[in-house]
């Protein structure tokens, strides 16, 4: 199913950004690294942790501007790229760093991201982009470019930084490997898609929602203060179950992607 047409037409063009990506530091070595220029709808929370040894990039974005040439920070030491689903909103700067972890179950998608198996052909579409990431750019000739995991990640494992230590939960439902990231010290989650402020999307093509039912639980007995999520704003654990709750009584789920993307589009 394509949703909506990547070459509409429109009233004028989009100018071309001077610049892609705004960084804003949140607390305890936490920074949110946001693509400016993709609609608020669709732009992924990319978290940069700032860790003694090495630092972490949770999530990277659609990768339409390279990342580490614009955001300084990421060229400065070493870092571990972690993806925690392989989806085209997460996965499209994934490719610029050495290191890059997630869940073996969709391995074979970040070594072959295409538009159907990373869920953009039912995605993108022309009101996606404010702003131009180069001259001359077409939407309708996005791809992602390959980037192998090196090493995977599930139930149980950890990453550590040198100073901070992650324990990683397998949280599928979303998609097959669905990870979060729980830092015990601070009680702070980053979920990925598994949660997040807003309409839960169970239905594209590899979700479960029987699954996803399953991990959603898993989270209301997790010691949680504070989730950093893969989109909208982060939140509290009173809102988390809230998030839950609404999730469970069919109020915050997506339903129908082509009626969705309508009312978000100007």
């Amino acid at each position: 199913m394509l949703s909506c047409k990547m070459d509409s037409k429109t009233t004028s063009p989009l100018p071309v950004a001077a610049s892609w990506y705004t960084v804003r530091p949140l607390s305890d070595g936490i920074s949110l690294i946001s693509e400016t220029h993709v609609a608020p709808w669709m732009r992924c929370n990319i978290w940069h942790v700032r860790g003694r040894d090495r630092d972490l990039l949770i999530d990277s974005g659609m990768g339409l501007r390279p990342l580490k040439s614009e955001v300084s920070r990421l060229a400065e030491r070493e870092v571990i790229a972690i993806s925690t689903h392989c989806h085209f909103d997460h996965i499209g700067g994934a490719h610029e760093f050495d290191v890059h972890l997630g869940h073996p179950s969709e391995a074979d998608v970040h070594a072959d991201p295409r538009l159907d198996n990373t869920c953009a052909r039912d995605w993108i579409c022309a009101e996606l982009l404010t702003a131009l990431p180069h001259a001359g750019y077409q939407l309708s000739r996005y791809k992602i470019i390959p980037a192998p995991l090196t090493g995977h990640l599930d139930e149980g494992d950890v990453v550590d930084t040198g100073d901070r230590v992650f324990r990683v939960f397998h949280l599928p439902g979303h998609s097959p490997g669905s990870i979060a990231l729980y830092e015990p010290a601070t009680e702070t989650l980053f979920s990925g898609d598994v949660i997040y402020d807003g309409a839960l999307i169970d239905n594209a093509w590899h979700s479960d929602p029987e699954r996803y039912l399953e991990s959603l639980e898993r989270l209301r007995h997790l010691k949680i203060t504070q989730v950093h999520a893969g989109h909208e704003a982060s939140f509290a654990r009173d809102r988390m179950l809230e998030l839950i709750d609404a999730y469970l009584s069919g109020e915050l789920r997506l339903g129908n992607v082509s009626e969705w993307l309508a009312r978000q589009s100007p």
